[in-house]
């Protein structure tokens, strides 16, 4: 199976000095097309700082990063904000609605970024709304959504530019167990039936052993993957 992601000693220092952190240090893996991976930790092992380093959000301080067979490390910001725009959906604990707009414009968020005419980002908004069963608030607020349907908006966002790997950061954080459930079960059907990377980070255990692999992370070090 191609690759989705690959890590070559991948490290990251924050500060100098006496207030030298290591938050990752020299982590090496790779991540096929359409696998689950959860990355688990305990709060401050670095698994956020992987994450950020995974979806190209930050640069490391040393090692190297394919994204499929493209090397990242070392490209202008600008390639990285359009390999990032055309490769990555994004699904926060942090909804990141803008509430007072509605949700067809929350969604079309990246496609206008991406420069893409009205007609056609509005006509593929409806489409992921459909895959996220709400396409009936098209029209709402994001304000006037419950937090599960803030969620799945958020979803519908992260697919709207058919992503090939989706990075999810504590997805269920925000939600009671049986909204959370049904985030779950959605996240898990795109990586099933559009064969999506799906890449996790989260505390819960119950929703990392639903992924095929689980990369734990503990004082910046890959420890354990199974």
């Amino acid at each position: 199976m191609p690759t989705a992601i690959k890590v070559e000693s991948l490290s990251k220092t924050f500060g100098s000095g006496k207030t030298e952190f290591k938050a990752l240090q020299d982590v090496s893996f790779e991540i096929k097309e359409g696998e689950s991976v959860a990355i688990v930790g305990k709060s401050g092992s670095g698994k956020s700082t992987l994450m950020h380093q995974l979806a190209l959000l930050d640069s490391a301080t040393s090692g190297k990063l394919y994204i499929g067979k493209e090397l990242s490390t070392g490209m202008k910001a600008r390639e990285l904000d359009l390999l990032r725009n055309q490769t990555f959906g994004f699904v926060f604990q942090q909804f990141f609605l803008n509430g007072n707009d509605s949700v067809l414009n929350n969604v079309v968020l990246p496609l206008k970024v991406a420069g893409m005419g009205r007609r056609e980002r509005n006509a593929k908004a409806l489409e992921a709304l459909k895959a996220v069963e709400l396409d009936d608030k098209i029209n709402n607020r994001a304000a006037d959504l419950s937090g599960g349907q803030k969620q799945r908006a958020c979803i519908a966002r992260a697919i709207i530019n058919n992503p090939s790997i989706i990075f999810a950061d504590e997805p269920t954080g925000n939600l009671d167990s049986a909204t959370g459930d049904k985030v779950a079960d959605l996240l898990f059907k795109l990586n099933k039936d559009q064969k999506i990377t799906l890449i996790i980070v989260t505390h819960d255990p119950d929703l990392a052993k639903r992924c095929k692999r689980q990369l734990k992370i503990k004082d910046g070090k890959l420890v354990e993957d199974k």
